[in-house]
């Protein structure tokens, strides 16, 4: 279940890392977001200026504060855009409220021995991991959708977001060694273990377009998980989103994957289990209406092959308060045909009764 088309999504600017500018050549800044660059000057805001709908949906956001609003008592509030602050006006009161509720969960966790990450903290531990995978002065990132090996040198930090429970993300920019027009903006996922930040995976948000003699940046699809509250702001929805499914099946990738990156999975017909690497989980995500239970459909393919997708199903349930993967199946197989890979389906979802997730 393969679909690459490509859109173009704005996202907040950032403050630049120090600990990678001082390991790699600076860059000039990429244009500002249309929504700040007509905003008025920064000002000084609530919440250290992070952006208070962010909050309230249980992420850490930090902004320039170029996208505000100020109550009838002279308190200004920041925003990530102008989406953001749409979203928090539907009811500033609930809002602020539950921004509140989140720093304090947050501090009671720090009272009880919990390490306060930061932003810097994120910063530090993007440049550790971009040093380590260097070589010859370059970032070497194997991209598993193009199955290649991207070599590229580091430009700035272009955001970093933190979303409770799940961990820190971290957004950069570089470009192609031989080519500087080429530029790639880099996700790093981070997640809390104990006083450090353990690197669960490294993707690719953005990637070059030729146009010309230039290039420009468009959006990967489908868009990883991550993205998909940053348009939402969710918030304490009482009913489980398509994203929470997908973050728990890209745990579980992450977790269990072997030293060389791929993943063992027992295929139920032949009883061999197949060493895949993971490419990309794909929407909509299902649940069953009958047992409750989600599943995905998800990209692998087979180490040192560029044409041999398999397309495996990931079945999530939530029996305990918490979603965890139970199975993994095998839904689609490579088979070639005429010397073209295609893929054959081992079942169908005929008979099956259920919805959507959003």
């Amino acid at each position: 279940m393969r679909d690459f088309p490509n859109r173009l999504v704005v996202f907040p600017v950032l403050a630049t890392a120090l600990a990678l500018a001082a390991l790699f050549p600076a860059a000039a800044e990429d244009a500002p977001a249309a929504s700040q660059a007509m905003s008025p000057a920064p000002v000084k805001g609530e919440f250290d200026d992070q952006c208070a709908m962010g909050l309230a949906s249980g992420q850490n956001i930090k902004t320039n504060c170029s996208v505000n609003w100020t109550d009838e008592d002279g308190h200004v509030y920041c925003f990530s855009s102008d989406a953001s602050k749409q979203a928090f006006l539907k009811d500033p009161a609930g809002n602020i409220a539950k921004a509140k509720e989140f720093l304090a969960s947050k501090q009671a966790a720090v009272s009880a021995g919990a390490k306060d990450f930061t932003e810097e903290d994120v910063n530090k531990r993007v440049a550790e991991v971009v040093a380590e995978r260097s070589k010859d002065g370059t970032f070497v990132f194997h991209d598993p959708k193009l199955d290649a090996d991207l070599h590229l040198v580091f430009e700035s930090m272009k955001g970093v977001r933190g979303m409770s429970g799940y961990g820190w993300f971290a957004n950069a920019i570089f470009h192609d060694k031989d080519e500087p027009k080429k530029q790639y903006a880099i996700d790093f996922w981070l997640k809390p273990e104990g006083d450090k930040l353990t690197l669960m995976d490294i993707r690719v948000q953005k990637g070059p377009k030729q146009d010309g003699d230039s290039y420009y940046m468009i959006t990967r699809m489908p868009v990883a998980w991550w993205w998909l509250p940053v348009s939402e702001h969710p918030g304490d929805a009482e009913i489980t989103r398509g994203w929470q499914v997908m973050s728990a099946i890209h745990g579980y990738i992450a977790t269990h994957k072997d030293a060389d990156g791929n993943l063992d999975i027992k295929d139920d017909k032949t009883g061999e289990t197949l060493p895949l690497e993971f490419v990309e989980i794909h929407q909509p995500v299902r649940h069953l209406k009958k047992d409750g239970e989600y599943f995905v459909c998800t990209d692998f393919r087979k180490p040192g092959s560029q044409d041999e997708f398999y397309d495996i199903d990931f079945w999530v349930n939530q029996k305990t308060g918490k979603l965890e993967v139970d199975n993994v199946k095998v839904h689609k197989v490579p088979v070639q045909e005429d010397g073209i890979w295609t893929q054959v389906p081992r079942y169908t979802f005929e008979g099956m009764d259920f919805d959507v997730t959003n």
